[in-house]
C-alpha cells in the first residue's frame, strides 16, 4: 500500500468515525413543532362531553373550538446535531436550548407533575372566568393550599378547604385568616368553618409557637384564594397534555355552553392563551407552532393574546388571526366576526 493510499484510507476512516460521533452524540437542544389540536365541543370515546357542565342551564353549540398544542422533545429524549439542523430548517419549527425549556436537574416525573399542576390551575381559572362572564355568582374565599405534615393542622385541615370563618367571624381574604389567628395565644384552640367538597365542617386546631418567636401562634397552613359556585364543571382532557396555555379556549368553551348565543356558530375556531380568574388573557409560548397546527386542522379564526402578536411571522392561508386581551374581548370578537356588517372592524395583529 502506497503512502498516498494509506493516508486516504486513514482519512476516510477518521471521517466516518467523526461523522458517526456527530450523528450519535446528543446536543443540548430541544425542538418545538406543531402539535395536535383538540375540539373542546367533541365527545369522548365513551360518548361524554369533553367539558361536562352540571347544575346550570346549558345550550347547544355548533362548530369546533380547538385548543392547540406544541409537540416538544420529551425530557427523557435527546437530539443529535443532524436532527437539530434538520428541525431548524423545517417550517413552523423552533430549536431552543434545552435549559430554556427544562431546568437543570429536573427529572421527567417532576416535569410531568409541574405540567399537570399548571393544567389543573388553568382549568380552575377558566371555570371561574367563564362563570363570571356568564353571569353566574362566584365567591372568593381564603383556601388552604398546603398543610405542614409536622404542624398543628396536620390531619385536621386539608388542601382545598375554603375557610369561610374563624371563630365564627366571616373571612373573605387570606389576611382575614392570618389576623384572626394572630389574636390568639400559643396553645389556644382556633375554630375554623370551612367548605370541604361543598360541605360545611368546623375543625379545631390548637396553635403552636414558632422556633424564632415563642409567643407567635401558628397553625401550619399555606393559603391562597379559592372560589365557591353552584355549577360543577369537569374536563375529559388527555392527561398527557399539560401547561397553562389552554385557559382561554377552556373559558370560551364553558361560556358558549352557558350562553344562549351560539358564539362559535358553526365555524372552526382555534387559539391559545392563559386565563386568570378575572378573565384576563396572558401570553404563551410556541405561538407560531400552534398557529400552524390550527391552519393544518381547518381553523378559519385563531385567537391570540395581544402580547403574542410580535411573535407571529407567518400566517397559514385562510386563517384570520385575532388578538384578544380578555375573555370578554374574545367573546365580542367572535360575535362581530359572525356578522358580515361588523367583521371588517375586528382588528388583527399589526
Amino acid at each position: 500500500m502506497t503512502k498516498q493510499t494509506w493516508t486516504a484510507t486513514v482519512s476516510a476512516v477518521l471521517f466516518v468515525v467523526l461523522a458517526a460521533v456527530i450523528a450519535l452524540v446528543p446536543v443540548p437542544y430541544v425542538t418545538w413543532s406543531p402539535g395536535a389540536t383538540y375540539d373542546l365541543f367533541a365527545r369522548t370515546a365513551q360518548g361524554e362531553d369533553t367539558i361536562k357542565i352540571s347544575g346550570a342551564d346549558t345550550f347547544p353549540v355548533t362548530g369546533e373550538l380547538r385548543m392547540t398544542t406544541v409537540s416538544v422533545t420529551a425530557p427523557s429524549s435527546t437530539l443529535s446535531l443532524p436532527e437539530v439542523l434538520f428541525s431548524y430548517w423545517l417550517p413552523s419549527r423552533e430549536v431552543l436550548p434545552r435549559n430554556a425549556v427544562y431546568q437543570p436537574g429536573e427529572g421527567a416525573t417532576q416535569i410531568t407533575e409541574q405540567e399537570t399542576q399548571l393544567m389543573d390551575d388553568s382549568q380552575s381559572m377558566a371555570v371561574v372566568a367563564a362563570l363570571r362572564q356568564s353571569g353566574v355568582q362566584v365567591t372568593n374565599w381564603p383556601m388552604v393550599t398546603s398543610v405542614s405534615n409536622s404542624g398543628p393542622s396536620a390531619d385536621v385541615m386539608k388542601p382545598g378547604d375554603l375557610i369561610v370563618a374563624v371563630d365564627g367571624t366571616k373571612t373573605q381574604t387570606k389576611e382575614d385568616v392570618t389576623k384572626a389567628i394572630s389574636l390568639h395565644n400559643v396553645g389556644d384552640p382556633v375554630v375554623f368553618t370551612v367548605l370541604r367538597d361543598g360541605i360545611k365542617v368546623r375543625p379545631t386546631v390548637i396553635t403552636r409557637s414558632t422556633v424564632n418567636d415563642p409567643k407567635k401562634p401558628i397553625v401550619g397552613l399555606k393559603l391562597s384564594t379559592g372560589y365557591s359556585y353552584s355549577p360543577k364543571v369537569s374536563f375529559a382532557i388527555d392527561p398527557r397534555i399539560g401547561g397553562s396555555s389552554a385557559g382561554l379556549m377552556f373559558a370560551l368553551a364553558i361560556h358558549d355552553r352557558l350562553s344562549s348565543a351560539d358564539l362559535v356558530a358553526g365555524r372552526v375556531i382555534a387559539g391559545s392563551g392563559t386565563m386568570n380568574s378575572e378573565g384576563q388573557v396572558g401570553e404563551i409560548g410556541g405561538i407560531q407552532e400552534k398557529l400552524a397546527a390550527a391552519g393544518r386542522d381547518g381553523a378559519s379564526i385563531f385567537l391570540v393574546p395581544v402580547n403574542n402578536c410580535a411573535d407571529i411571522s407567518e400566517v397559514p392561508a385562510g386563517v384570520r388571526v385575532v388578538p384578544v386581551e380578555s375573555l370578554a374581548s374574545a367573546t365580542q370578537a367572535l360575535q362581530q366576526l359572525a356578522d358580515p356588517a361588523q367583521a371588517a372592524s375586528v382588528p388583527g395583529c399589526p
